[in-house]
């Protein structure tokens, strides 16, 4: 493995377009566009893994299936840029870091709730069944994260529209006449 951010120039040992800043704990992420000299500043962020999302969302946009992302397995998840203008392409990457981070805040703030209530319930989970079999169904049900839990769930983007193939047929079914039913 290669030395810390300070030892390379600042950049991540594990990321893809994104360094630290010099004397700060913020990360930046900036990626070059494909046979031209020009870069595209893609924000500074709080944490190296904000930026190499950021990274990921640019780098689909501008370079496709042929990218090399830092996190191959959420592209599925990441926003498409309207166009392929440098000011779209910021603004997507800039709401996919965003909705992680919120994610992760919101997972953090979650588990802390968690672990405090975990104890609570731990201590009183005699105390929430009485003779008449009375439960608390908001400890067992965990409802005050019920409206937390929502919205990570709307964090997440719709999944990307699948690329053209030509194993798919124009009417968007793979291989041509292998229908479920065929009729005569």
């Amino acid at each position: 493995m290669q030395g810390t951010s300070k030892d390379n120039g600042g950049r991540h040992p594990l990321y893809r377009g994104v360094r630290q800043r010099k004397n700060s704990n913020k990360w930046v992420s900036e990626i070059r566009e494909p046979r031209k000299p020009n870069r595209i500043w893609l924000g500074t962020f709080s944490t190296p893994e904000m930026a190499a999302i950021a990274y990921d969302v640019a780098a689909l946009a501008l370079k496709g299936s042929q990218a090399e992302l830092n996190f191959p397995n959420s592209v599925s998840s990441l926003p498409a840029p309207t166009s392929m203008s440098p000011a779209d392409i910021q603004a997507a990457a800039a709401s996919a870091a965003a909705a992680f981070g919120a994610a992760r805040d919101a997972i953090v703030m979650a588990n802390n709730n968690s672990q405090t209530s975990g104890v609570a319930c731990m201590n009183s989970s005699y105390d929430n069944t009485n003779m008449n079999g009375f439960m608390d169904e908001d400890l067992v049900f965990d409802m005050p994260n019920v409206l937390m839990n929502m919205a990570e769930g709307m964090l997440l983007s719709p999944p990307r529209p699948p690329v053209f193939d030509a194993a798919y047929d124009a009417d968007g079914f793979p291989g041509g006449e292998d229908y479920l039913w065929n009729f005569p």
